[in-house]
């Protein structure tokens, strides 16, 4: 079986990363771990004086968080004894996440799900929505447990 992880650095990808380590998968399952990188918009910083300068160094420093996620969750994953792969890719995580989906063949995509409602959804828009729509294999979305208050 192969299980497409699309992670980012936030709580939720940790969820769905610890539903994929605890759960019996089949022999010879491997797990290729994901993360895009959104470029940052170069125009934003092109008036200030060395701003090319920092645009470099802002997309390095996104590369290598995104390069240390993956391999930190592939490790975690290889912990409880699973065969991984490590993906980073450049784009938007939307089509790039059904476009690597297509590529590697995969027969599931796991992330997991910020949860916005209203107007954040619209504004932020939603990639796992967006994945669930257009992805050419199985999709589970793992929600984060929420905390009984009284």
């Amino acid at each position: 079986m192969k299980i497409l992880l699309a992670v980012d650095e936030s709580e939720y990808s940790a969820v769905a990363t610890k539903e994929i380590a605890k759960r019996p998968w089949p022999r010879g399952t491997t797990v290729r771990v994901l993360t895009v990188v959104e470029p940052f918009p170069p125009i934003a910083i092109e008036p200030w004086y060395g701003g090319h300068e920092s645009f470099v160094r802002i997309d390095k420093e996104l590369r290598k968080r995104a390069q240390d996620l993956t391999k930190r969750t592939a490790e975690t994953l290889k912990k409880k004894g699973m065969k991984t792969q490590v993906v980073v890719l450049e784009g938007d995580a939307r089509s790039s996440i059904v476009d690597e989906a297509e590529r590697w063949a995969a027969d599931l995509i796991v992330m997991g799900s910020h949860g916005y409602t209203g107007i954040k959804r619209l504004l932020l828009g939603s990639v796992a929505a967006s994945v669930i729509g257009h992805a050419p294999c199985s999709v589970e979305i793992v929600r984060q447990k929420k905390k009984k208050t009284r």
